[in-house]
């Protein structure tokens, strides 16, 4: 089985698209990758109103709000923390994982924190991390500490995956931004855990899209066989990545034949 989704559940270009709430977007895809908790806590009605809008068969893979993982650098952060979780409880069920995004500036020295962060975390759940300091990408022993702490607790490392982003020609703002924004790291395709995470951040260029995607169709396959893999698909303008939905699903589906067909959503190009 696999996991396929986007970043967020909502944008103003999808409504044309027929997608108009998460109750929406959930009759498409069966995970989300819950970016709005990294800036702000959602309202206990809130909470509520997603779990009355997906089944038990969705996940969400939210983030750690950034006040935890920027703000604290994980130190001193339990009431954050506990507040978080508790807020999240009514879809306790529904969670794929929740997810560290680790600025760049956290490296091999602050690896205490996190693994005192990771080890008070509740056992009820799964976690994943994603790291961002040079230091976690050269295949070093700071890089190999990190991933045998992941392994040893079962925390999943998450995969970003930018090269089809910062390949691409900056002709627009829409790319100008993601290339200054989006880390520009290798891809190091590993597994420490049962749900490994895999962040896909196109380009506006589906043909450089498809070619750098072919080795994900020849990976995941194979992690499938012993884990439960997550996949969120980016694009620059996150509005338009119905397009790259559609390029890529034709590969996924004789992949996983189990996801099914493509999502019955009109092609973006008939309606821009």
């Amino acid at each position: 089985m696999i996991f396929i989704g986007l970043p967020q559940w909502s944008h103003p270009k999808w409504v044309q698209l027929g997608i108009t709430s998460l109750e929406d977007y959930a009759r498409h895809f069966n995970c989300v990758e819950g970016n709005t908790t990294l800036y702000a806590l959602p309202k206990a009605e809130i909470v509520l109103r997603w779990r009355e809008q997906t089944s038990d068969g969705f996940r969400f893979c939210f983030k750690f709000p950034s006040t935890i993982s920027h703000t604290a650098a994980l130190r001193q952060c339990g009431d954050l923390t506990a507040e978080f979780l508790d807020r999240m409880s009514p879809l306790a069920n529904r969670i794929g994982q929740y997810w560290l995004q680790l600025p760049a500036t956290f490296g091999p020295s602050d690896l205490p924190a996190l693994w005192n962060f990771l080890d008070t975390l509740p056992k009820d759940f799964t976690y994943g991390v994603e790291v961002r300091h040079a230091s976690f990408f050269d295949k070093s022993a700071d890089e190999q500490a990190l991933n045998r702490g992941l392994h040893q607790r079962g925390v999943n490392r998450v995969i970003l995956d930018s090269r089809p982003v910062h390949s691409a020609k900056p002709h627009n703002e829409a790319i100008r931004d993601a290339q200054r924004k989006k880390p520009k790291v290798p891809v190091h395709a590993l597994v420490t855990a049962s749900n490994p995470l895999v962040r896909f951040i196109g380009s506006d260029d589906m043909q450089q899209n498809l070619a750098l995607f072919d080795v994900w169709l020849k990976t995941l396959p194979k992690w499938e066989q012993n884990s439960v893999p997550y996949l969120f698909l980016h694009t620059p303008d996150i509005g338009q990545v119905q397009d790259l939905v559609h390029t890529l699903w034709p590969g996924l589906q004789q992949a996983f034949p189990e996801i099914g067909n493509e999502p019955a959503i009109p092609k973006q190009n008939s309606l821009f």
